[in-house]
Parts: structure tokens; sequence; C-alpha cells
């Protein structure tokens, strides 16, 4: 009795854990976490709950085909996509790899698979190049320093923007433009260089419409200012820094151009001062124009692979997303002599060059230099980064580039619908076969089917506990195997009460029938069961060659489901049995013994 009583009590341990990991969505313990949002936070599969199913090529660089991917490369791989997903918050993927260069992407529940293949499908491949602006140069000849009459500087103050361009500043900001060139033309030079100011312009519009289909975004057109006074000065412009002061309601019917050096709020400081301005071009300036239509970007060697770390952040002041970066010590030198010969360089001759940040051959912004960077420390922020973007670029950045490129050759979507329409389906077809074979046991077999059948309800926890704890993706044919296992579950419990209608035939009591009847019912539950892990265990390694999830959903959850039914059958069944025979209950065969066996109920009671 007190064997009966340590399992009982295990047995209610058992049943209290299932039913409070059931009734919990989503379970939170130290860096354990399991749950989801779907049914008793289950997770769910791609025909399920809908989603996005991806299947990536590897190939190697050298060779153009698979040729030479090793099966660590493909792990590696594996490892980075998962991480890269599951720190985006898109949820957690199912990764498999498939023969030796094939990978496996499964993202249940996906609401924006763009933005998921978007991260699976970037290498990462970091690169910071010095790009020199001022090359290429082509002196425009019809425009002369005969055709210039004046030269002097000027600060637009902010009740000056250029309304007719339609580069008015945002709410609550302002727009300055410091250092300025007011160039006085004759009628001539003005028209000249008025053909000049709008080919900027339109250079400046033709790369932003190739920049949005290409990913080697084309560089506008920059006009160089070259000036001969006290001192050399040169300078870039392009078409938006350009202002004919007759756009201006206080100017009317001028020749006159502003070429700008801007500042935009507070964040850059002007190369040069007014004051500096005017004593550098002296009292006869002399001025020539040349036009640069391309740049040159050298490498200095500097990669992804010198940055110490990369996250997502906003600027203190403006609040504008911001990509933070942090240089380990090599990076922290190079970058700071890069940003010092850059300043240094501007400082001299007023050229500014850029700094390209280029991800796998696309350019992702190419900024200025206000100051040298010795710290190791910078932001990266562009015109179009949204708090998305930042956070994705970040996790590129962070996670490094994938071992070998990849290629997307298949990909299949499942409408959300469709899949929460299999999901009613399923529970009405689980909840359903349950009720039928509970129905069967209880008429058929009497207090033994009604322990067979609380046996039963057991095992259905059991099964859905480790399905949340493990977990295990439930698919469609997941499904069906959980079914199939509950049949497999009460076939264990038919053999024991074979056995058991034997011994209470042959004269038996009731307490001996139920001990003998397991024993001798065990080998071929044992059997049974063993020779349909050996299946499980085959289906699950074909299907694991092939890519077939749907076959390895079905070989672990009919494992999962028969190792619990030989623990519910052997151990919660017999428990149950034998402390009903201990009760005056037991003496009434009958309700022990099939209604349709009336021979064995009659020879027990001769």
């Amino acid at each position: 009795m007190r064997r009966n009583a340590r399992v009982l009590v295990t047995i209610a341990v058992i049943i209290v854990i299932c039913s409070v990991v059931l009734s919990v969505q989503n379970i939170k313990f130290n860096n354990f976490e399991r749950g989801s949002e779907n049914v008793l936070g289950l997770s769910l599969g791609l025909d399920l709950q809908g989603g996005s199913h991806l299947i990536y090529q590897a190939f190697n660089p050298e060779t153009g085909s698979s040729e030479g991917i090793t099966s660590d490369q493909m792990e590696s791989l594996s490892k980075t996509i998962e991480r890269r997903i599951n720190s985006s918050g898109l949820g957690e993927p199912i990764i498999q790899i498939i023969g030796e260069d094939r990978l496996l992407v499964q993202l249940p529940g996906i609401k924006d698979p763009g933005r998921a293949k978007s991260l699976i499908g970037e290498t990462a491949r970091l690169e910071f190049k010095h790009r020199t602006t001022d090359v290429i140069p082509r002196d425009l000849d019809n425009i002369s320093p005969e055709d210039v009459i004046t030269i002097s500087a000027d600060r637009l103050s902010p009740d000056r923007h250029l309304e007719s361009q339609n580069i008015l500043p945002a709410e609550g900001e302002t727009i300055e433009y410091y250092e300025s060139l007011v160039i006085e033309f004759t009628d001539q030079g003005a028209e000249k260089f008025n053909q000049v100011y709008l080919d900027l312009i339109t250079s400046i519009d033709r790369a932003y419409d190739l920049s949005q289909s290409s990913s080697v975004p084309l560089t506008p057109s920059r006009l160089g200012i070259n000036i001969d006074g006290n001192e050399s000065l040169r300078f870039e412009a392009q078409g938006l820094q350009i202002i004919r002061l007759e756009d201006f309601r206080q100017y009317e019917n001028t020749n006159k151009f502003v070429i700008a050096i801007p500042a935009t709020g507070t964040e850059v400081n002007p190369i040069l001062s007014v004051q500096e301005l005017e004593a550098k071009l002296g009292l006869n300036p002399i001025v020539n124009f040349q036009l640069s239509e391309g740049f040159n970007d050298e490498d200095i060697g500097l990669s992804g692979d010198d940055l110490e770390t990369a996250y997502p952040s906003q600027h203190q002041s403006s609040g504008v997303p911001i990509v933070n970066i942090e240089f380990n010590e090599r990076g922290t030198k190079e970058f700071g002599e890069l940003t010092t010969d850059i300043y240094s360089k501007q400082q001299s001759t007023g050229v500014r060059d850029q700094i390209a940040i280029i991800l796998d051959g696309k350019e992702l912004i190419s900024p200025v230099v206000n100051s040298p960077i010795t710290q190791g420390t910078a932001i990266i922020q562009g015109p179009d980064f949204t708090l998305e973007r930042v956070k994705d670029l970040a996790l590129l950045l962070e996670s490094g580039r994938l071992p070998v490129p990849i290629q997307l050759i298949q990909e299949r979507d499942v409408d959300a619908m469709l899949g929460a329409d299999s999901l009613r389906k399923s529970v009405i077809a689980g909840i359903t076969g349950l009720c039928l074979v509970l129905l069967f046991m209880i008429i058929y077999y009497r207090i033994p089917g009604l322990m067979a059948s609380i046996s039963l309800l057991i095992y259905s926890m059991m099964v859905l506990t480790l399905f949340k704890i493990i977990p295990v993706t439930l698919t469609l044919s997941g499904v069906a195997a959980a079914i199939l296992s509950i049949g497999m579950a009460v076939d264990a419990n038919i053999l024991i009460f074979e056995r058991m209608k034997d011994e209470l035939r042959s004269g038996r009591t009731m307490l001996s029938s139920i001990n003998i009847g397991f024993n001798r019912a065990w080998p071929a539950i044992r059997d049974g069961n063993v020779s349909t892990l050996i299946t499980c265990a085959i289906l699950y390694w074909f299907s694991n060659q092939l890519g077939a999830t749907i076959v390895q959903g079905f070989a672990i959850t009919l494992a999962i489901g028969v190792m619990i039914s030989m623990f519910t059958a052997i151990t919660v069944s017999r428990t149950l049995m034998r402390v009903i025979a201990l009760t005056p209950i037991s003496r009434r065969v009958r309700l022990f013994i099939p209604s349709s066996d009336k021979k064995a109920t009659a020879d027990h009671s001769n």
C-alpha cells in the first residue's frame, strides 16, 4: 500500500505541474522562456498559423558552386541566421540543414517576411573607405574669370530660406548657410552659370532615382570652386547648395549666386567664419570652376572585423535614429588616422572628403567628418533611417557576416487565415478522437476502462506539457501523430485488460489478476512500442537528410507520444487498478469484465 501511495503522490505532482504549465501562456524562469500567443502557449508550425518557408543554398564564391562547403560553415551559418532573427523580434525560426549545402528556414506566424529575408540575405560585409570627391575634374571653359564681377562672403540668416526650391526646414528646425560665397556674374556669365546650376539639380534628381533601384548608387555631379586670393581656396558644391539670390523676395533681377557651404541646425560646425573667408579672399580674388562627375574610393583596410560592437540608439538632441559603433584597438587607430587626414585636408583646402560606409557592396551612407574621431566610437545616421532600420542594421553589423554566401532558391508562404482554419479543425479532430476513445473504453471495459480513461487524460496533459517545454513545433502531421499515439496508448491498456480477464477466468483474486495481467502484457507492449520508436528514428533520419519537415514533425511527435503512453499504461493505469482492487468494489467482478464476456463472469462466480 505504501508503494501505491508513493506512486499516487508522484502522479498527483505530475498532474499539478502539467496543469500549471498549460494554464500559463508564457513561462519565464531565469533564462528559461517558453510559450507563445497560440493556444495553450504551444509552438505551432506554418500550416497551423501561417508564415514563410524558405530554402537557401550556400555556395563557394571561389568556385561559384557548392563545392568546398564544409559542415562547420553550415552550422555557423545556421546559428548566425537564428541569432539575427531571434534578436530582431520577428519570432523563433525553425532552421534545419538539408544535405550538405542547403538551409531550411521556417518562420511561423511572421507578419513581415520581407524584413526577415533582408536580415537573412545580407552577408554584412562592412567596409570603411576613404572617398576622395575632387577627382576627374573637368574645367568649365565656357565660364571664364571675366564673367565674374565680384566675389564676397556672406552668411544667410534663418529668415532667408529658399522657398522656391522646396527645401524649407522641418517644424522647429532652422537652416543656416555658413561661409557662403556670393558671386555676381555679368549677364552672359549668369546665363552660363545658371545652366550649370540646373544641370547639377538634374544630376541630383537622377542619382536619387537610380539609388532606389540599384545597389550601386550614382554620385551626383559636384562643382569645384577654386579661388586665388590672399590664399588659395577650394570648395565643393551641389545643386541645392547653390542659390540664385533673385529667388529671394528681397532680391530681384540680380545676377548674384550664393555658393553655400551648408550647416543644418547646430550639429555641423562651419569650415570657416565669414571673417576668415573675407580675409582669405582678399581684394582681387580670381575664380574658376571645375565639374567633378565621379569619386574615388580608397580601400584603407578598415572593415567590420575591426568593430567591437554596434547597437541602435537615438540622437540625444534631435531624437533621430542612429547606429552607434565602437571599434577595437586596431580599428580605433585606423579610424582615427582616417578622420584626422580628412579633417586636415578640408581645413587646408576646403574639400570635404567622405567616409564611404559600404555593406555588401551597397553604400549605406557617406558622411563627412566634422572633427577627428580618435576615441574609437562613432555614429551612423542617414536620412532614411528608421528605428526598425537601425535595429536591423545594428544586428547585421553585430552578428558579423555570414561564413558563406547564400541564395534563396525556394519560397512558400502560408496564409494566416488558412493556418487558423487548419488549427481549428485540428483541435476539433483531437477532442473528438479523444472523447470517442474514452467513451468506448468506459462502455466496454467498465471500471478498467474508466481507469484507462483517467490515465489517458493524464497522458494527454503530459504530452502537451512536453510539447510546450521542449518545445516541439506542432504541425498538421504532428497533430495526426498525437492522435495516433492516443490509439497506441489505448492499445497497451487493452492488452493488459485482456490478460487480466484471462486471470480472472482462471479463478485468481482481483489484485493477483491485475498484477499478473500487467506483468504478462508488458513484453508485448514493450516490443510493440520499441519497434514503433525504431520506425520513428528511421523516419526522422531520412526526413532530416531530405528536408521533409512534415515527416520529421510526425516522427518526433509520435515518438514522444509512444514513450509517455508506456509510462501511463504501466505506471498510472496499474497503480489506479491496484488501489481499486483494495476497495469493496473489487468484489463486483462483473464491473471489471468486458460487457460482452459473460462466460468469464460466470466462471469467476462459480
